[in-house]
């Protein structure tokens, strides 16, 4: 069980959440903060003060005075117009992490919500039932309203859900859960959908995926580095702490340990003086990689436990100020940053791809065929892989440097932020399958050599990986091969837990 409080959710917390499906929920003492800020809302449509989203309209609309008595209808009619996104749902597991983002953010006790809908927030989090929400039409500032819109939409019975594998009305599965459709009050609509975490919940899921494959991309490296007989000295600690990054220096760390004892390794002089860049420079390459990761993972954390809603209410409703924290720009700017470290790992390692198959880079069979000439072996493959970085490169323009203004130019500068987070998930979707290429052209390579020359480490991914795609024996459809090893590399583990040994 985790527990919200609104101040110390971390992405690995939120990893057991949305992968482990560990329940969650909230603390007394946020909630006791919620109910308190609850109150001076009230306090405030009681004694009919003007204030931006309880008693007035939204946006240009935001000079229009609401009569205390259709506070509930202005909510309502909020939701509705405001639920326009259009395209493919976001993956299941954003919306599960969409739905605890927003909880832990109301958590805060700055956002003038009932607690009953910060309750109704945890149980459909905890039933699985995830709202189907659309993953185009946000700007990334006043928060990502389209998107969390269609997350509201279910908490007052409308739109629809995926519940246990299938898609429905969300009714029927609040139904089938016992749990009870609520009326939205005063701000209670425009807290629910004035934050960013739309933007948030695919970055954190982007971060997570890219997290877990720059690890893999070092251990499949390192089998490429036997599988061309690579040169060890250029990992030696002293080469890395010259430079001084610590992430440079970890990964030099770990490709060590991984080729350990490895008899295909050559130390420099012994073949050649020095190898090429993608082979020489992967702690270099991957470090830098780490560093933007590492960005990532801070304003993530920051951002998950942020108030990011408009206005927000302070000393029990003494001080209540229209800001703009739910302008989107430090996630779009970290999601930018993440989309080109996660590309420039796809770029390294399909030139590493290339000097597996490329008879006048190495002394292989060509393009690792059984039969070169008859049989095409993996020439294709590069192809693939060399597609697939393109693409990357189009996907990683950076979607924060547009603009464009919104609601009659009141919003007149916006963040772009879910379009980078969607676009970044892309692109690390198109890295694993880079990774899978590699690992596939990796061991044919090493086994060709001999697996009985390889390290411990290298040759237990190996022989794992052997149960997924088999030794290339004579061509056969390889898109079979690269899916199923791409869905083992998204499934399973292969990193270095203890500093030490890789679970695999």
């Amino acid at each position: 069980m985790v527990t919200l409080t609104g101040e110390t959710l971390t992405l690995m917390e939120l990893k057991r959440i949305l992968y482990d499906k560990e329940h969650v929920k909230a603390s007394l003492g946020s909630m006791q903060k919620a109910a308190a800020s609850r109150k001076a809302v009230e306090q405030i449509v009681q004694k009919g003060e003007v204030v931006y989203g309880i008693t007035t309209g939204f946006g240009k609309f935001s000079d229009v005075l609401i009569n205390k008595d259709d506070v509930e209808a202005l909510q309502l009619h909020l939701i509705h117009s405001h639920a326009c996104g259009v395209g493919e749902p976001f993956p299941e597991i954003v919306s599960r992490a969409m739905i605890v983002l927003r909880a832990n953010a109301l958590l805060k006790g700055f956002s003038g919500v009932r607690p009953l809908l910060i309750e109704n927030l945890l149980k459909l989090a905890n039933a699985g039932i995830h709202p189907v929400i659309p993953q185009q039409g946000s700007l990334g500032a006043s928060g990502d309203l389209a998107p969390l819109s269609h997350l509201a939409l279910v908490l007052i019975g409308e739109g629809e859900v995926f519940y246990k594998g299938e898609r429905m009305p969300s009714l029927q599965a609040l139904t089938k859960e016992g749990i009870f459709p609520v009326t939205l009050t005063a701000k209670e609509g425009l807290a629910l959908i004035n934050g960013t975490q739309a933007m948030t919940a695919m970055g954190a899921v982007a971060y997570l995926e890219a997290e877990k494959i720059a690890y893999q991309a070092e251990i499949i490296a390192s089998i490429t580095l036997e599988g061309l007989r690579g040169i060890i000295d250029a990992f030696d600690e002293d080469v890395h702490l010259a430079r001084g990054y610590k992430e440079q220096v970890e990964v030099a760390r770990r490709v060590r340990e991984y080729v350990k004892g490895s008899k295909l390794m050559t130390k420099q002089g012994e073949l050649r003086v020095q190898d090429a860049y993608s082979l020489r420079c992967i702690p270099q390459v991957h470090g830098a990689s780490w560093q933007a990761l590492n960005y990532v993972k801070e304003k993530l954390e920051i951002e998950m436990n942020a108030a990011t809603d408009n206005p927000l209410i302070f000393e029990n409703g003494k001080k209540v100020i229209s800001g703009g924290n739910f302008h989107g720009q430090p996630i779009a700017l970290a999601m930018d940053f993440l989309k080109i470290a996660v590309a420039e790992l796809a770029n390294i390692s399909e030139r590493r791809i290339e000097r597996l198959v490329n008879p006048q880079l190495n002394d292989l069979p060509p393009f690792l065929s059984a039969e070169p000439g008859l049989q095409s072996g993996a020439m294709i493959m590069q192809y693939c892989a060399a597609s697939l970085v393109s693409e990357n490169k189009t996907l990683a323009h950076p979607a924060s440097v547009d603009s464009i203004p919104s609601s009659a130019n009141q919003e007149d500068h916006v963040s772009m932020g879910t379009i980078g987070a969607r676009h970044a998930y892309q692109i690390i979707r198109n890295v694993r399958l880079v990774l899978a290429i590699e690992a596939i052209c990796a061991m044919q390579a090493a086994e060709i050599r001999g697996k009985e020359n390889m390290a411990s480490l290298t040759k237990k991914m190996l022989e794992e990986g052997r149960k997924i795609v088999a030794f290339i024996k004579e061509d056969r459809v390889f898109s079979k091969d690269i899916e199923a090893m791409n869905k083992w590399l998204k499934e399973n583990e292969v990193m270095i837990t203890d500093q030490t040994h890789p679970t695999l």
